[in-house]
Formats: C-alpha cells, sequence, structure tokens
C-alpha cells in the first residue's frame, strides 16, 4: 500500500467560525475527508462540516461518509464495549482508505472541540498505523471547555487552584481535594445533581459557539432544574445535544 496522510483536525465545538487558521490550511491540503455518519439524528452536525469544507476546501476533494458502527450506549462492561466499537471504527476507516486513496494522497478526519479531549479518534489513527503504512498529522481545536468558560466570561479557577477534568460516568469518583473546579463532559445524566452541595456553583452550557447556544449559571440548589427543563427541551427539538459544565465549590 502507498503512504497516506491521515490528518486529524480538531474544529472546535460546532461554531463554524471557532475553527483555527491552522485547520483551514489544512483542510485546504487534503484530498479525501472522511464523515463518521450516526444518522439523521446528527444530520445538523453534519452539515456543519460540510460548510466548513465548502468554505476551505480545495476545488476536487472528496466527501467519504463512512457509517458509524453502532455502540452498545448502556454495557455491562463499559471499557470492553468502547474497546470494540474502536476496533469496528479502524476497519470502517481502513476501508475507506484502501477504496479511496490506493495510491497514496491525503485523508482527514474532522474532529469536535480538540482531538487530545475526551475523543476516541486518535486512538483508531493508531491502530491504523500499526496495521499499513500511514503518517498521522495533528491539528488541535478550540475545546469545549475553553468554549464555556468564554461564553460565561469567567476563569475557569480562582488564583492558583487546580483544575480537574473529567466525565459525568466518573464525577462521583473526584478525588479529595480536586473537587475545587470540576469541568464534566459527556454527563447525559447530569450527575452533579447526586454529587453536588445545593450552594456549589455551576455554570452550564449548550451548543456553545453556535446558533442554538444556551447557558445557565449559578447556585445548584437553585438552577438545577432549570437546566435539567432547558436540555430536555433543547435535545427534543433538535434530535441532538452536546453539551459541558464547570462545577465549583460553593
Amino acid at each position: 500500500m502507498s503512504d497516506v496522510v491521515l490528518r486529524v483536525i480538531g474544529i472546535g465545538p460546532g461554531g463554524p467560525r471557532q475553527i483555527t487558521l491552522e485547520a483551514v490550511d489544512a483542510i485546504a491540503a487534503t484530498d479525501v475527508f472522511l464523515l463518521l455518519d450516526k444518522g439523521e439524528r446528527t444530520a445538523e452536525l453534519t452539515g456543519v462540516r460540510q460548510q466548513m469544507l465548502d468554505a476551505h476546501a480545495r476545488e476536487g476533494h472528496t466527501v467519504v461518509s463512512v457509517p458509524d458502527p453502532p455502540r452498545d450506549r448502556n454495557p455491562a462492561d463499559y471499557e470492553a464495549e468502547v474497546r470494540r466499537w474502536h476496533a469496528a471504527r479502524v476497519d470502517v476507516i481502513e476501508a475507506a482508505l484502501t477504496e479511496h486513496l490506493p495510491d497514496g494522497g491525503s485523508a482527514a478526519i474532522l474532529v469536535w472541540g480538540d482531538p487530545a479531549l475526551y475523543d476516541s479518534t486518535l486512538r483508531i489513527t493508531d491502530a491504523l498505523a500499526r496495521r499499513r503504512d500511514l503518517t498521522v498529522e495533528v491539528v488541535p481545536g478550540v475545546t469545549s471547555a475553553s468554549a464555556l468558560t468564554a461564553a460565561h466570561g469567567i476563569v475557569a479557577h480562582a488564583v492558583g487552584e487546580p483544575i480537574f477534568t473529567t466525565t459525568g460516568r466518573r464525577l462521583a469518583a473526584t478525588p479529595a481535594g480536586a473537587d475545587l473546579n470540576q469541568i464534566v463532559m459527556l454527563d447525559s445524566a447530569l450527575a452533579f445533581r447526586e454529587t453536588a452541595d445545593p450552594d456549589d456553583i455551576v455554570y452550564w452550557g449548550a451548543y456553545l459557539g453556535t446558533e442554538h447556544q444556551v447557558t445557565v449559571s449559578g447556585r445548584v440548589g437553585d438552577v438545577t432544574d432549570e437546566i435539567v427543563a432547558k436540555r430536555a427541551e433543547a435535545r427534543e427539538r433538535l434530535g441532538w445535544i452536546m453539551d459541558i459544565y464547570l462545577l465549583r465549590r460553593g
């Protein structure tokens, strides 16, 4: 197989103007774009990626829709299911590269936010590079954490304080002393409702940087019901949601 350059390009949390100049250059240098298709439910997200390609990709580029393998969201063994899902993604992406770049060239995967923060794409490319000739290039992106603090106009921490970044699944396991400022991602259950003190402060945001952006902040005891209601309404109306919050000890 001929050598292929595979670019993993961070495109920010959703706003088309949050893409960096480095990402614009990387898109313009790419032949084939692999878009993982999760079906009609996330068609709007696919549309945002297409807007970026329409604006920045060169003439003659190819867009390949790659069906994202199904995943059990509530498995008995979470880590085993993620490994299985990742392996299936490697298979479909390798097949797409083989079909569309048999003589070499460049391909790219556009990743929401930053590829290094709670995204599996770099694990996929590592596995691909063990199978075939592949040069991986990574372009960082604006993170949803940065977009969240910007939307609320806040610093993520007080002077000299640490920040602990975690997921909703692991929020209850935050180590003692690390709970001053917690950035929580991938939390469909809004786990802070079970872990936070009513006097803690939460800064929540969804669809950051997009026309759908919604934010709520305040004491957990005062604003939890508002966050739950706004999240449910937005998800029902749009069919998808990407949200994040900062939990600060009160």
